[in-house]
């Protein structure tokens, strides 16, 4: 079985495509299209430019990438491994502070709703009722409130 190198090459020149045609269809650069021809992975760019190199040139070509992108993988028995987030101790801290700056807001707000119905509850009554509305006599504290009774 012919490596993925020179089975590309073989198609492309069954396609009578020279490698500059391919490089202007395909927008790879020509360094490139002979180092996949070569089988020279490991000097292109990267895994994800070299499976997009990959089927870009298959495509061109007419055939099928993802035949081509799993000869690939086989070929290299590369592992795709997806990198695990890491956070920073900075931002684990901060994540912290935000936590206890979010515990000390809803204190103080539960403080101040608490307040407020201990307020409510212990607010003595009658006091804010105009004395009309009371039932109670108003009081009289001295006698220049009186009024003298007019005489007839």
């Amino acid at each position: 079985m012919d490596s993925i190198g020179r089975y590309l090459k073989r198609t492309r020149e069954t396609r009578a495509m020279s490698v500059e045609e391919l490089a202007r269809a395909t927008r790879i650069p020509v360094s490139s299209i002979e180092k996949i021809e070569a089988d020279h992975f490991d000097d292109l760019p990267g895994e994800v430019f070299v499976r997009g190199f990959l089927k870009a040139y298959a495509q061109a070509v007419s055939i099928d990438g993802s035949d081509i992108i799993a000869r690939y993988t086989a070929s290299r028995r590369v592992a795709i491994v997806t990198p695990l987030p890491v956070t920073s101790p900075v931002q684990a801290a901060r994540e912290g502070q935000g936590r206890r700056f979010g515990v000390a807001i809803a204190l103080v707000l539960l403080l101040i709703l608490f307040t407020l119905a201990i307020s409510i509850v212990l607010k003595p009554r009658g006091r804010d009722i105009p004395h009309e509305l009371s039932g109670l006599e108003p009081q009289v504290t001295g006698t220049h409130d009186m009024q003298p009774t007019p005489q007839v």
